[in-house]
């Protein structure tokens, strides 16, 4: 039996130029990440992407467009299932601008929604900081590179 496991991530990039990144950690391992996760059963992948920003974020997104699927194969770093990652650029609902004081940066990690065991910090990166190599997981980085590529492409037009 082959197990694959469907996740959504969003790349919110607010109007300072900065990124928001999730670092997380679960036991011993620490990564860092797009906000997002896992596609729940009988759910469509943008009512996944908008549930995981409010449960992780408790911040409304519009989707702006999709970004980046995964095209190759990505084993998952917690279990025995395929990795199906697919990303789309948001913004905040209703042209609510996302800064370092919203209530979801907390000085301390804070428990994650969905799991009392993980950890969760979420912080404000400028783009111009952000470097692929930041990410822990293949697929964040792929998708961070595609950002960089189409945005360097828009901006040539």
């Amino acid at each position: 039996m082959f197990l694959f496991n469907v996740r959504v991530y969003g790349i919110l990039v607010n109007k300072q130029n900065e990124v928001l990144v999730s670092d997380e950690q679960l036991g011993n391992f620490a990564f860092t990440k797009f906000p997002g996760g896992g596609l729940e059963y009988g759910e469509g992948i943008i009512d996944a992407l908008k549930r995981e920003f409010l449960e992780e974020c408790n911040l409304e997104i519009e989707i702006i467009k999709h970004l980046y699927t995964t095209d190759f194969f990505e084993k998952s770093s917690f279990n025995d299932s395929q990795i199906i990652s697919i990303y789309y650029l948001i913004r905040p609902k209703s042209g609510h601008n996302l800064t370092l004081d919203h209530p979801m940066f907390a000085p301390l990690p804070m428990p994650a929604a969905d799991n009392p065991n993980k950890e969760i910090i979420f912080r404000l990166v400028p783009v111009s900081q952000n470097k692929t190599k930041n990410f822990t997981f293949k697929t964040d980085q792929v998708a961070w590179e595609t950002y960089i590529l189409k945005e360097s492409d828009r901006l040539s037009l």
